[in-house]
């Protein structure tokens, strides 16, 4: 049954949104619509040029999508929605609204030719034709010409702006070639401002101002204002109120673990909109968002960099390191925060500016990129898999024996050659790294470096039940004896005590020359 914005059918339940980023398509055809209009309001009222980053799949297109209904006058599609009382429908805009999202931008050209085309269609649609052969000045002269015919202002909106220079990262030269071409590009909109209403800016990455936006360096970054930390992203509200047809059977608390988690400094969090809508399409906890695109560039970048897995859930970033973005020039702290591995969990004001703590969202992305890292040292594969099984199945009575031997295995599969090239692999930090990712990979909730009142443990992890307190040392500097003793004078046990559950302290001595266990001594308390 065809349902329009304000019909549901006898059920209560609406048609999920699955892959629509048409905001006419999503409220003509009666999906499920969690209302962003009030963030767009806000934005027109308090501003004209911004700029906004959020990962893949997280309804950022669908919010310019919106944008462009709202300027355009289309009042019968914002019926029951916050921007439909607050909103003047008398006057309409024209709007100019570029897409990067389709093309292969790694071939030398390519972004040209997909520019002029975008252009090309404009002026069909608007009856207007330039002869100009640059894409910034076809772009120029259609603002001032949209302007002058209809006397009102034109809304820009970009969306995926980066993607041209995403798409040719492996290819340096064209990548600088793409970024040059667009800055000239995005300049136009400054120096046309006179016929410009409103500009915003949508993508993944964060290029900083200086490489990509130095001839638009009047855009207003909202990446980590708190005023719009869920202008992307469902609420824990938006899950209970607008789907709360289909949450029946599902247990919250488990989607929650799964897919919330998601903040830009702001103290709502919130889920990922394709996670949901998978889940509740298909009723199965798994990684949606994870598998639609594998991080190889990232998982390379991290191997590459040497940088330690088991600081990942913990790394502190100042703003201005989180928008260190550009070609040959990528710091892994912002890559990992831009494109959804990394969320900010915690927020403190310095002296010298905001220092944010960064931390993985949820379960989904803490497994799946560990697991992914894995597979980068280990290789994938049955086997791979049967032991993360045979892991789970330890943790989950706590046979401490059986988890020495499937450790001892894990690091005996580490090639010989990746020892070579790593410089953390004389180090304990090395093997805190391997051990985080093997347990975290189960799904399991771990811990690196965890403080308390009389020091840090190396690794905590909590699973079925159980609690499993790991110190490491290497071979001479004090051995698994020497841990042991620590872990119990130390008292890392204590803050897990009220929780009633086992508490597993694991010492264990690794040696640089076999480059595996050469002690390993426990005890339940």
């Amino acid at each position: 049954m065809r349902t329009g914005p304000n019909v549901t059918s006898e059920t209560g339940k609406r048609r999920l949104p699955i892959g629509i980023q048409t905001f006419r398509e999503v409220r003509e055809d009666g999906h499920y619509y969690v209302d962003k209009t009030g963030f767009a309001l806000r934005l027109i009222a308090e501003g004209k040029h911004y700029f906004l980053s959020r990962p893949r799949r997280f309804g950022k297109s669908l919010f310019v999508d919106t944008l462009k209904e709202l300027f355009e006058g289309s009042r019968d599609l914002f019926v029951g929605l916050e921007a439909h009382d607050h909103w003047d429908w008398s006057v309409q805009y024209p709007v100019v609204r570029l897409e990067f999202g389709r093309g292969d931008y790694a071939q030398a050209g390519h972004l040209h030719t997909n520019l002029m085309a975008q252009l090309e269609s404009i002026d069909r649609q608007t009856g207007l034709r330039s002869a100009c052969d640059s894409g910034p000045e076809r772009l120029a002269y259609l603002l001032e010409m949209l302007r002058l015919r209809g006397g009102q202002r034109v809304v820009v909106l970009v969306d995926e702006y980066d993607k041209p220079i995403l798409d040719a990262l492996h290819k340096p030269d064209i990548a600088k070639a793409n970024r040059n071409y667009l800055r000239g590009l995005y300049s136009v909109i400054k120096s046309c401002d006179a016929h410009v209403r409103f500009c915003f800016l949508t993508g993944v990455s964060k290029f900083s101002k200086v490489s990509l936006f130095s001839g638009l360096n009047n855009l207003r970054d909202i990446t980590l204002n708190p005023k719009y930390s869920s202008i992307c992203g469902y609420s824990e509200y938006d899950l209970d109120e607008v789907f709360a047809p289909e949450l029946e059977g599902l247990d919250r608390d488990r989607i929650r673990d799964w897919y919330n988690g998601y903040s830009w400094g702001g103290a709502e969090r919130v889920y990922n909109p394709f996670d949901v809508l998978l889940l509740l399409s298909d009723r199965v906890f798994k990684p949606w968002w994870y598998e639609t695109g594998t991080p190889t560039f990232l998982i390379e970048r991290l191997a590459e960099d040497g940088v330690p897995w088991h600081i990942l859930d913990g790394l502190r970033a100042s703003e201005q390191l989180l928008s260190t973005f550009d070609v040959g020039r990528i710091a892994p702290e912002a890559l990992l925060f831009q494109t959804g591995y990394l969320t900010v969990v915690a927020t403190e004001e310095r002296d010298d500016g905001v220092s944010y703590r960064l931390g993985f969202p949820n379960r989904e992305v803490r497994q799946s990129l560990n697991r992914s890292l894995l597979n980068d040292l280990l290789g994938s594969g049955w086997k791979r898999d049967w032991e993360r099984d045979r892991l789970i199945r330890a943790l989950k009575v706590g046979d401490l024996a059986r988890m020495k031997g499937l450790l001892r295995s894990l690091l005996a599969g580490i090639p010989h050659q990746w020892h070579g090239r790593n410089p953390m692999a004389e180090y304990e930090g090395f093997y805190a790294s391997v051990l985080y990712g093997h347990f975290s990979a189960t799904g399991a909730e771990v811990r690196a470096e965890e403080s308390g009142s009389a020091g840090r443990a190396d690794l905590c992890v909590r699973a079925f039940g159980r609690v499993y307190i790991f110190e490491f040392k290497m071979h001479g500097r004090g051995g698994a004896a020497t841990a042991m003793a620590q872990l119990k004078t130390r008292g890392y046990a204590d803050r897990y005590r009220a929780l009633g559950e086992p508490i597993h302290l694991v010492a264990v001595e690794f040696s640089p020359d076999t480059r595996n266990l050469t002690g390993f001594e426990t005890e339940t308390v």
